[in-house]
């Protein structure tokens, strides 16, 4: 099923992500995880790319098996990094013949040792260059782009970053999915923002608790620098070992997720790192067993 027909049809949408797994026991740890979230009925899951497509393979390799060995709905990050258009063919052509409907079409970040974006021969330049090819070729696709409550990173003018978003769901995107944020605000005056530059299509909220005081430190380095409010902060600072980081972000996400609920926003997607406990622990939380009793 397209992404675009689950949203009409549901309430508020709940989501995974994971990302490829680079050896045969983090595969297994993968499947595990993904196992031990499945009774949670998430309306679908994702499948990242590595920076600058260095896991194309993989992801290709765990879109099309949980494609076939569970009974989720997958998308699939697509990327125009080190791809020409017919690779991009090639990739969308094994999707269709193994029945994967749903993309996320992203310009993507440059490889790793690259400070600035180049383009791939006989590639696209940005990501409405790849929504206007799937939409051409592969009419039958549901096509998600990224939003950024914070403002995109490569793009200071966020008069123009609305213009390019509004330019993507012109040429065929039929929903967003946002950067990680830990600041509410930040979304909701997104939301207002898109809704004035004529923006109508769902917008799914990214929540990803802080786990480790090091996976902090990281999320604020490549999150396109992800805000940390001075309220977590201080919380976190209290914290004095990795399981009461655990904790605090646990906690902090848990009330993000329970306004963005009382809401009603169109759904909310959880950047699981591979690991099933924290989106567990956040719905134990909230004092449900399912992403359905979270529908009212």
């Amino acid at each position: 099923m397209r992404i675009k027909d689950i949203l009409t049809n549901t309430k508020m949408s709940f989501s995974f992500e994971f990302f490829p797994p680079k050896t045969e026991e983090a595969w297994e740890r993968l499947f595990l995880s993904i196992s031990h979230l499945m009774p949670l009925k998430p309306s679908w899951v994702s499948v990242t790319y590595g920076a600058g497509g260095s896991t194309r393979d993989h992801t290709h390799d765990l879109v099309v098996r949980i494609q076939k060995e569970t009974d989720l709905t997958v998308v699939s990050h697509l990327t125009c990094v080190g791809s020409s258009k017919e690779e991009i063919r090639s990739i969308l052509d094994r999707y269709t013949a193994n029945g994967v409907t749903n993309i996320l079409a992203l310009r993507g970040d440059p490889p790793k040792g690259q400070t600035q974006w180049v383009q791939s021969t006989d590639g696209f330049s940005h990501a409405i260059d790849l929504v206007s090819f799937i939409k051409k070729h592969f009419p039958y696709m549901g096509i998600g782009v990224a939003g950024f409550p914070e403002g995109h990173p490569d793009t200071p003018n966020r008069l123009k970053e609305m213009e390019y978003l509004k330019a993507k769901v012109d040429a065929g995107a039929d929903y967003i999915i946002t950067q990680l944020f830990f600041d509410n605000r930040d979304f909701y005056d997104f939301c207002e923002r898109c809704e004035l530059s004529g923006i109508h299509v769902p917008i799914i909220a990214g929540i990803m608790p802080i786990t480790t005081y090091h996976g902090m430190i990281r999320i604020a380095e490549v999150a396109g620098g992800a805000r940390l409010p001075a309220p977590l902060l201080k919380a976190l600072k209290r914290a004095t070992n990795d399981e009461f980081v655990k904790n605090v972000g646990v906690h902090w996400a848990t009330e993000q997720v329970r306004d963005l609920i009382h809401q009603k926003v169109h759904g909310i997607h959880f950047y699981t790192l591979n690991c099933s406990k924290a989106s567990l622990n956040i719905y134990e939380t909230l004092g449900v067993k399912d992403s359905e009793q979270l529908k009212v």
